[in-house]
């Protein structure tokens, strides 16, 4: 067949946070001349990276490499939230429930595989404690809407028969350090990680057992073969039986879901380090994750030395972009917005600077399923992720070395049976509708 070029290559803005405040790490090679391998991966993330663990589980003999467009930790993996959520979390909906008690339970029990393969993870390759803790999360209430949406989901986990605890204004200051809350849901189930960390260690392990990563990498084509597949870089050419695509939204860039992929931009903000004074005036808890009562609210996250230095990381401002990537000016505009809602939470740090703010990228489908399947003979896709990265690209990197592999299992079984991504209305209608459907949205979670 002929080379098959890829329309467009990862464009971030902003520098990835999290590892930003992790010490420097040194090169990777990028890949050059004529290389081989048994299994090639595209995306160094959570999805591709979960896929060469697996598949080194499945036979420590194989050849696996993996190449990323740029450095390891420096794209999407590196710039999201850090929580990796047990229970459902349907961004499209209300109150995070999902599409029905019984796929809530079977997604439940495959997120916790997922969270229990991290933790194995950072076992297995000795990953420092503060990059992963099994804390719970908190769905934070500023308004009595909030409040209501909390109830409601409160009210689907008892139906579930999954523990919860409602909190008062009183018990949320005394997590947070804020009076601004006026309730909250714990739930104890969410893993949250240091994510640019956790990659960083979960490459190096890999290495370790002879999976090779190229870095800076960008793929610009790709060809079957009767041998296999072929990807082209700008510098060399990789030769592999089988290639997994693990690069979420850029599925589409390699000619896949055309017309069925929602490209949604998210930004966040992390303050400078706080001071032994800022500190003693904030008090509360001193690592906590919280996110919005409504999904369109605000994510709010608060970390110590063990994760990087004692800051808060503020995440909010959805936009459609499919393009997937952010300008500067959109950058600004929403880390304005942004820097508003922290100091509405935090009076009391209205001088503490933000030292790094960017844009990261979240691929969504209209009916929230996720391609993890094989696309062509040999060609596999873990892509996809519904706003979920951590949990979820651990879960389609699994399910998607496993269908290479010719294994079944729970994780194949659950994504295999989903429908394809719906289909969206015609460029430019898209762009228009998602933006405003995001406004209005936005402003009636504007409390949270």
């Amino acid at each position: 067949m002929s080379l098959r070029k890829v329309s467009r290559l990862p464009v971030h803005t902003g520098p990835a946070g999290w590892n930003a405040i992790l010490p420097p790490a040194a090169a990777r090679a990028t890949l050059t001349g004529e290389q081989t391998c048994d299994i090639a991966i595209v995306g160094a993330g959570f999805a591709g990276l979960s896929a060469a663990r697996r598949l080194l589980q499945l036979d420590p003999s194989l050849a696996v490499a993996v190449v990323d467009a740029g450095r390891v930790a420096a794209g999407s993996a590196g710039r999201n939230s850090g929580f990796m959520i047990d229970l459902p979390h349907e961004l499209t909906s209300a109150d995070y429930a999902g599409a029905g008690a019984t796929q809530d339970r079977t997604l439940t029990r495959l997120n916790r595989h997922a969270i229990d393969f991290a933790e194995t993870v950072c076992s297995d390759y000795d990953l420092s404690a503060g990059t992963f803790q099994r804390s719970g999360k908190i769905n934070g209430a500023g308004s009595q809407v909030g409040e209501a949406a909390n109830r409601s989901y409160a009210a689907h986990l008892t139906a579930l028969g999954e523990p919860h605890e409602m909190l008062d204004a009183q018990a949320m200051r005394q997590v947070t350090g804020s009076g601004y809350y006026r309730a909250g849901l714990h739930t104890p189930g969410t893993a949250m990680i240091q994510p640019a960390a956790y990659i960083r260690g979960l490459v190096s392990g890999l290495e370790v057992q002879g999976t090779r990563i190229f870095e800076a990498s960008p793929v610009t084509g790709f060809e079957s073969t009767r041998a296999g597949w072929v990807l082209a870089t700008a510098q060399g050419r990789l030769r592999a039986a089988k290639v997994i695509l693990a690069n979420n939204g850029h599925l589409e860039s390699f000619g896949f879901k055309s017309g069925r992929l929602m490209h949604i931009m998210l930004n966040a903000c992390m303050t400078e380090t706080l001071g032994a004074d800022d500190l003693r005036m904030l008090g509360g808890q001193d690592t906590w994750g919280l996110t919005p009562s409504d999904p369109m609210g605000c994510t709010v996250r608060r970390i110590s030395s063990a994760q990087g230095g004692n800051r808060i990381v503020i995440r909010q401002g959805g936009y459609y972009r499919p393009k997937m990537q952010t300008s500067a000016t959109d950058l600004a505009r929403v880390t304005a917005r942004m820097r508003a809602k922290f100091d509405a939470r935090f009076p009391a740090l209205r001088h503490l600077a933000f030292e790094y703010a960017w844009s990261g990228h979240l691929c969504l489908s209209k009916n929230a399923v996720s391609v993890m399947r094989e696309l062509e003979p040999g060609l596999y896709s873990a892509c996809v992720q519904n706003g979920l990265g951590t949990t979820r690209g651990t879960l389609t990197g699994i399910g998607a070395a496993e269908l290479a592999m010719g294994q079944t299992s729970d994780i194949t079984r659950f994504f295999t049976a989903q429908a394809e991504p719906s289909r969206l209305p015609p460029h430019p209608f898209d762009t228009i509708g998602a933006n405003a459907y995001l406004r209005v949205k936005e402003w009636q979670a504007r409390a949270e």
